[in-house]
């Protein structure tokens, strides 16, 4: 029965392998565009020309945005680095193993708890932690194995969201030092009316388009951050929920032949002593009377 229902689970989730990965396509599209991208922007203030500035990169733009376009192109990297690790790592396949529960399973069957436990050792995952905390207090029967294993849930999922919390910080700081870089810009192109009396346009020009340029830089790493996070925490609810719900299926039989042992103790309690049955000599006396 147990084993039916995971290969209905496998089933499902083969199904859904597609729809996982195009919900992964727009942010590697705009890691793509951050990285390797060479669009066409403004053009280099002290060499000006529109040659020039058709001609303009991502990496001239890089450069143009100084040391705030340095930090959040820092950024860029580490966010490059995280999707990547957070896409090997937060997966069904390395989270909930097809055949780890399947051999728990047939294990807690055959009352072989010590097997069991170093079939959870053997592949240390989400999954094997929460049903190694379960195995750990068997003995004290179904509600303990379940309140350690939602324990042990909890604090494996919490850890998760820690690790993709780095992407929510990156999104959160890109844009601020795209900000940041944009009023000392601004502040660099207004310092040019108190050095001359009227300074033309193009004097101007160069420290607004600088300003203007780490904020663009900003806004480019902080989309593709706050997408990935959201997708990630997403994925880690729905992984969560069905690693737990694996690790109830494993322990199905155990808990059915608790309550099973429970109502035949409750019956045995509950049933009345038989009424106590008169000696032999004390019914004859009372016939011969």
């Amino acid at each position: 029965m147990v084993h039916g229902r995971f290969q209905a689970a496998a089933t499902i989730r083969a199904a859904s392998i597609g729809l996982r990965f195009r919900a992964m396509v727009p942010p590697l599209l705009s890691i793509v565009v951050l990285v390797g991208s060479a669009t066409p922007a403004f053009a280099d203030g002290e060499t000006t020309s529109r040659a020039a500035a058709a001609n303009a990169g991502f990496f001239d733009l890089l450069r143009t945005g100084g040391f705030v376009g340095g930090l959040i192109f820092a950024l860029s990297l580490s966010m490059v680095y995280l999707i990547v690790e957070h896409l090997l790592s937060i997966r069904r396949g390395s989270l909930i193993p097809s055949d780890l529960a399947e051999a728990v399973h047939q294990y807690l069957s055959e009352r072989k708890i010590e097997d069991a436990k170093q079939q959870c050792s053997l592949q240390p995952c989400f999954l094997s932690n929460v049903l190694a905390s379960g195995l750990s207090v068997i003995e004290l029967g179904y509600q303990d194995v379940e309140k350690s294993m939602e324990d042990t849930a909890t604090e494996q999922a919490a850890r998760m969201f820690r690790k993709i919390e780095y992407l929510h910080l990156i999104g959160t700081l890109a844009p601020m030092l795209g900000l940041l870089g944009t009023v000392w810009g601004m502040i660099t192109a207004f310092m040019e009316f108190e050095a001359k009396a009227n300074p033309a346009v193009s004097e101007l020009a160069p420290g607004i388009y600088r300003a203007l340029v780490t904020t663009m830089l900003g806004l480019t790493v902080a989309v593709p951050a706050f997408a990935s996070f959201a997708i990630f925490r997403n994925r880690i609810d729905e992984l969560v929920a069905e690693a737990s719900l694996t690790a109830e299926h494993v322990f199905a039989d155990f808990r059915r032949d608790q309550a099973r042992r429970e109502r035949g103790r409750t019956k045995q309690e509950r049933s009345p002593d038989p009424p106590p049955r008169m000696p032999s000599v004390a019914l004859e006396r009372g016939a011969q009377t």
